[in-house]
């Protein structure tokens, strides 16, 4: 809670991606194979270079959970980068799957989803995933304002519903009043010194010197989500600590670095956790359907 890759097609493992494969599966479906096929690869020496890092000690003087954290997303940066040059392992399964007797589409589909389920495909643990059913009416009921708020940041949507669904628990956890009543802020944005519109208290977990502490805080409450998402948006285009949230534009990694490094919350471990529902199954299964 707050404190007060562009390529043809797309980062492998990104969400906004998969939705093109399928697209392009019906109108092409030769050529969304061999996309699958190259994002799969990904997914493979992404899991290779992941290894070779778990086999070296990163426990040196300099090491942090950040440090961890960033060589994780440079090591999908680069994973990503080498595949678009390939190293074989695309073309042996485009060989493989073609011939048999499965349309195109099928194959280039199945391969699609073989790649973001894979495990370790991220390099980071699975997330504890919204029934789908939660998470399309997650995604259905704010899809028009993070839409909005995207035309006016220039953030990709779908990296807002994440953060909202890792902030509000998917709306299960949305803050409330005493009575009940939603605060329609799905992003725990708190109630500083400067803001003069309606609160309310809820209890909420900062980390103290890495050591997690609850404590009673104060949250904006708003009238509706549109509001919510507007003042979300202004906050990050307003405040010079997120600007490079905005400069991150349609890049995953950066978005998620660039909240963490401007404080938006003191876990430590918030730009992974974040990471992980922007990859998730839930997030891709909620835009999807």
């Amino acid at each position: 809670m707050i404190n007060t890759a562009n390529t043809a097609d797309g980062f492998a493992l990104d969400v906004h991606s998969l939705g093109d494969l399928r697209l392009k599966a019906r109108t092409d479906p030769d050529a969304a194979l061999k996309s699958a096929a190259q994002q799969f690869e990904a997914v493979f020496m992404n899991m290779m270079l992941k290894s070779m890092r778990d086999s070296v000690d990163q426990d040196g003087v300099f090491d942090s959970e950040q440090t961890r954290q960033f060589t994780s997303m440079l090591d999908q940066q680069l994973s990503q980068s080498l595949s678009t040059k390939g190293i074989g392992l695309a073309d042996v399964m485009m060989h493989q799957l073609k011939p048999k007797g499965a349309s195109t589409q099928a194959a280039a589909a199945g391969t699609a989803v073989a790649a973001s389920n894979a495990p370790g495909s991220t390099g980071l643990p699975l997330e504890k995933t919204a029934p789908p059913s939660r998470a399309n009416d997650f995604v259905n009921k704010l899809w028009p304002h993070a839409a909005e708020a995207s035309r006016t940041t220039g953030i990709s949507a779908h990296f807002m519903i994440g953060h909202a669904a890792l902030e509000s628990g998917w709306g299960k956890a949305e803050i409330r009043a005493a009575d009940g009543t939603p605060s329609h802020n799905l992003f725990g944005v708190k109630a500083g010194r400067g803001w003069t519109g309606a609160v309310v208290e809820a209890t909420t977990t900062e980390y103290v010197n890495g050591v997690a502490q609850k404590s009673m805080e104060k949250f904006r409450a708003y009238s509706s989500y549109a509001e919510g998402f507007k003042d979300y948006a202004n906050m990050l285009r307003n405040n010079p600590r997120y600007a490079a949230v905005i400069a991150s534009g349609n890049d995953a990694a950066g978005f998620c670095a660039g909240l963490q490094m401007g404080g938006y919350a003191t876990d430590p471990m918030y730009a992974e956790k974040l990471s992980r529902i922007l990859q998730g199954s839930a997030l891709r299964q909620g835009l999807i359907g």
